[in-house]
């Protein structure tokens, strides 16, 4: 009997069973709303969601752009702060004791407390939200990254260094591909919170994304709007996430074996 490793799946499976379950939930909300005649304010219908995507397009379609957009300049940020950082800590031990109790401190304050200063620093408009950005996604990378950096197995090392190795050596050749797979686990995470950032700074400065369009829509009981931003911000979400999946599955074939 043969067992289909986990991702090997034939291609409808792999497509219907996420396209079905999504069918399902939205056949449940539709059911909720219907049966017990909830008021569109609070709840729309899926039907009332589409009209308003429908209506307002544009407008969503350009917002979801400025959101996507600063979502990605600031992961990108992040993502090259986050690895340098991480990579630092991890050449020695006495920066690593000095500094990472900093980092740890610096990000169990809540992100929101520097939109004011954010403000102060850099202004209104997309560069603050950026920022945001960053603060959130940072630390993730540097986790995950720091992680797969010290996790190298002693028997390469000890097999480096039996080919004569340098120590700089050993952390580019060996200690650096063996935290690859970790540092993407921080990176798909850090993606995934780089949208919530953004939308964070976008509700504290809504002067654009679909962050501003939910508040605005909130502000206004427009709560079909709302639920549609609400959609595309989900939909910006999967497509990240598995934008960062397909780029780890073309730069480390092996780790989807070692996984499956």
């Amino acid at each position: 009997m043969t067992v289909k490793k986990r991702g090997q799946l034939p291609w409808p499976y792999a497509i219907g069973v996420p396209v079905a379950g999504l069918s399902a939930a939205i056949g449940l909300w539709w059911l909720i709303v219907v049966a017990f005649h909830i008021d569109p304010i609070f709840l729309p219908s899926p039907r009332q969601v589409v009209q308003a995507f429908g209506q307002q397009r544009s407008l969503l379609l350009t917002e979801t752009w400025s959101t996507l957009w600063m979502t990605l300049v600031g992961f990108v940020i992040a993502g090259a702060a986050g690895l340098l950082v991480a990579m630092i800590l991890t050449m020695s031990w006495i920066i690593e004791r000095a500094v990472l109790p900093m980092i740890i401190a610096f990000n169990a304050v809540p992100k929101v407390a520097f939109v004011p200063l954010l403000i102060v620093w850099l202004s209104f408009g997309a560069r603050p939200k950026i920022a945001m950005v960053a603060l959130i996604a940072f630390f993730p990378v540097v986790v995950a990254t720091m992680a797969g950096l010290t996790s190298t197995p002693a028997e390469l090392r000890e097999l480096a260094q039996s080919l004569s190795a340098s120590r700089w050596q050993t952390y580019l050749k060996v200690r650096v591909p063996w935290a690859l797979s970790q540092v993407f686990v921080g990176l798909k995470l850090s993606i995934t919170l780089s949208l919530i950032g953004v939308v964070v700074a976008e509700i504290q400065i809504p002067d654009s994304g679909l962050g501003s369009v939910i508040l605005h829509s909130g502000q206004t009981a427009d709560t079909a709007l709302a639920f549609a931003a609400i959609a595309l911000l989900s939909v910006l979400g999967v497509g990240l996430f598995y934008l960062m999946v397909a780029v780890e599955r073309l730069l480390l074939p092996w780790a989807r074996e070692l996984s499956a």
